[in-house]
């Protein structure tokens, strides 16, 4: 019974994800303890060329003129050869560094590289920070009046979003606003937010703890219990999805729960695995399933509060600059601009930066937790 979502390459927190994996390959050699290598930089040279081809936008102090413009100061030296490298190679994508890259010889760009390497960092700005988790809960005020305090609704055939994947969610509402779904009370609130709000209340919704349902009026939770062993294969056991894109069913409302069910014989009829899922159930059996659901014990799809904080960490393990691996062409990313790291973060989960490491890493990450990581890492210290 697993909901299609409309955009697969939409980001989000897994915590089924393979982190693990690509963390532990990242890793390796990360810090191997040693001291760079003394540069065979032109610092002088590399001023020349900086001062004739590269200060209009990262100036001559190695400070982005613009937002969206990365700080070169300070920067590792091998990781700046390497984009340098990579630009004139066609492996970054920039028709204007291309240009400049492809006009230096080998000695020019290492000799650019160190010049900026050579000069002190830029002080971090004070970038305000944001929280989607914060932001979500801000949102979701306008939501309680139908959805309950924290999402735990009250309102017979009005659903639960506390616990609710944050994917599914995010998916659900543009299903909405597309017409994909019947028309609900919250559309017209829908259209006033744009992607940040949204990814940020579904990020709120899902660290809530759902609430505990008496068994409904109707339906039989023991005989729906057997029912339901095809849906667990996406839906989790006892109806707790470990799958961002696919919902939760547990404690969910029953009457929504019916209506969804029996959608999907009518109005949902896109979404051809449910479609054929349902289509042989009678109204009993979709009864005794809704009651084995409502009545099992939810729990929150992620810890929005500490989500940050534990991205960070597992970033710092190779860009803190305390454990440097200078055979390592990775950048220090404290104090950069927020809107570079913006743009970058986004470049890698999408795939239109070539790494496959930081691709793979950041597949999970949404909008709303980009700018959260990007905020966060723009006001720390440089060093």
């Amino acid at each position: 019974m697993k909901a299609i979502s409309m955009n697969q390459k939409l980001g989000f927190p897994l915590k089924s994800f393979l982190l693990a994996t690509f963390l532990s390959m990242a890793l390796i050699g990360c810090s191997d303890g040693s001291k760079p290598k003394q540069s065979t930089a032109d610092i002088n040279a590399g001023k020349t060329i900086v001062d004739k081809e590269c200060k209009g936008c990262h100036g001559l102090n190695g400070k982005g003129v613009a937002p969206g413009i990365p700080n070169l100061a300070g920067q590792h030296e091998r990781y700046l050869l390497a984009a340098l490298n990579e630009y004139k190679d066609g492996t970054r994508v920039h028709a204007a560094l291309r240009s400049i890259a492809t006009s230096m010889n080998d000695t020019d760009r290492r000799n650019v590289a160190g010049y900026f390497a050579s000069l002190p960092a830029i002080p971090a700005t004070n970038t305000p920070l944001f929280s989607p988790y914060e932001n979500g809960k801000k949102v979701a005020a306008a939501c309680t009046s139908c959805h309950g305090e924290n999402g735990n609704s009250k309102t017979p055939g009005t659903p639960n979003l506390a616990g609710q994947q944050p994917r599914y969610f995010y998916d659900a509402t543009q299903e909405y606003m597309a017409g994909l779904r019947q028309a609900a009370p919250m559309n017209a609130l829908l259209h006033r937010l744009n992607r940040l709000n949204i990814e940020s209340v579904a990020l709120y919704y899902a660290s809530q703890q759902p609430a505990q349902r008496s068994a409904p009026a109707v339906g039989d939770p023991k005989k729906g219990e057997p029912l339901t062993a095809a849906c667990g294969g996406c839906h989790g056991e006892g109806g707790v999805s470990t799958d961002a894109a696919t919902p939760s069913l547990a404690s969910q409302d029953p009457q929504y729960l019916t209506a969804a069910i029996k959608a999907y014989r009518t109005t949902r009829r896109k979404n051809d695995t449910m479609s054929r899922m349902v289509a042989n159930l009678t109204d009993q059996e979709i009864d005794d399933i809704v009651a084995y659901y409502a009545t099992r014990k939810g729990k929150p799809a992620e810890d929005g509060q500490a989500l940050v904080k534990d991205i960070t960490t597992k970033c710092n393990r190779c860009h803190a600059n305390d454990i440097y691996n200078p055979a390592l062409a990775i950048p220090s990313i404290n104090g950069q601009d927020k809107d570079y790291l913006i743009l970058a973060l986004r470049a890698y989960r999408d795939g239109k930066r070539v790494n496959s490491l930081m691709h793979n890493m950041s597949i999970p990450y949404s909008d709303a937790i980009i700018e959260s990581l990007a905020s966060y890492y723009a006001n720390q210290p440089a060093k």
